[in-house]
């Protein structure tokens, strides 16, 4: 039997409600070489029961279930480690992808042979055609002193299997994880840009980032990746642009939470926020100067 060519991946946990709808999604897809695999964190719904019976329906569909729960990005991994394409592509389980939406993705990845990861190209402005290719010094360029290039959940993107796994996957950071890879990958590999409109992204009260803003160290996660990626030593920015893009990343962070935490009086969480990333009284005097862009 042929092995194929994409590796859809689905971690899946407690999504009864949705996750046929995101099954049925993938089935429907005018690219069709392409495995399915749902990995089931123990689930305490129906969960794994629909997945197994889409399995036994379509033999592209293979279901695991873990030994114990895991949580959200370990289980990804565990997905991918599965995994026989060349392309690994996550769907979220209370997503959808469009009918249309793989087969673009594939032919942009083709397109380019030597990037290793792609990402919808979400409120960037567009003045080329897509597919566009980005080295890793225009992403980080264009992240840090733009708009968010690489700023996308796993379901908007596609990897290939070999950049996935030169980089480890997923760090398993709860609700930072996504940012963290782009910011890995963009080190290492071309970026592709990809148009919109090839997933749906649905909105609701128990979806997993809607827990995020009650987690107390997110702040401190998102500050510290992105303090690492510019401290990292295969950061491709040339020196002088990288300690801009530090200082203003310092800069937005400590306003950010300013307004964030104090003025809704957590004046606790703030100072802790504040100790936790190490800032001094002379970053908390310069985030008040605007942020520079290297000439």
């Amino acid at each position: 039997m042929n092995t194929a060519l994409v590796s859809v991946l689905m971690a899946a946990y407690n999504s009864e409600k949705y996750i046929a709808e995101a099954i049925e999604s993938v089935l429907s897809s005018t690219y069709t070489n392409f495995e399915l695999i749902i990995c089931d964190d123990r689930s305490t719904d129906n969960t794994a029961n629909i997945a197994k019976f889409y399995q036994q329906k379509d033999q592209r569909v293979r279901v695991y279930i873990n030994e114990k729960n895991v949580g959200d990005y370990p289980n990804r991994n565990i997905a991918a480690s599965y995994a026989k394409g060349t392309y690994l592509k996550y769907l979220d389980h209370d997503d959808v992808i469009y009918a249309w939406g793989l087969e673009i993705m594939v032919k942009c990845m083709q397109a380019f042979p030597s990037a290793g990861f792609g990402l919808m190209s979400y409120g960037i402005e567009q003045q080329m055609p897509y597919p566009i290719l980005v080295n890793p010094i225009a992403a980080y360029r264009h992240y840090f002193f733009n708009s968010a290039l690489i700023a996308m959940g796993p379901t908007g993107a596609i990897f290939t299997k070999k950049a996935f796994d030169e980089v480890n996957g997923f760090s398993g950071k709860p609700f930072v994880g996504d940012t963290e890879i782009w910011l890995t990958l963009s080190q290492k590999f071309d970026l592709v840009r990809m148009p919109n409109d090839l997933v749906w992204y649905r909105v609701h009260s128990t979806q997993e980032s809607k827990r995020e803003k009650s987690d107390p160290l997110y702040s401190v996660r998102r500050f510290k990746i992105f303090e690492s990626a510019l401290e990292n030593e295969f950061c491709p920015l040339p020196n002088h642009e990288r300690l801009i893009a530090l200082r203003n990343h310092k800069n937005v962070a400590i306003r950010s939470s300013i307004f964030k935490m104090l003025l809704q009086f957590k004046i606790s969480q703030f100072i802790k926020f504040f100790r936790h990333c190490n800032f001094t009284l002379t970053d908390l005097l310069f985030a008040f100067k605007k942020n520079k862009i290297p000439m």
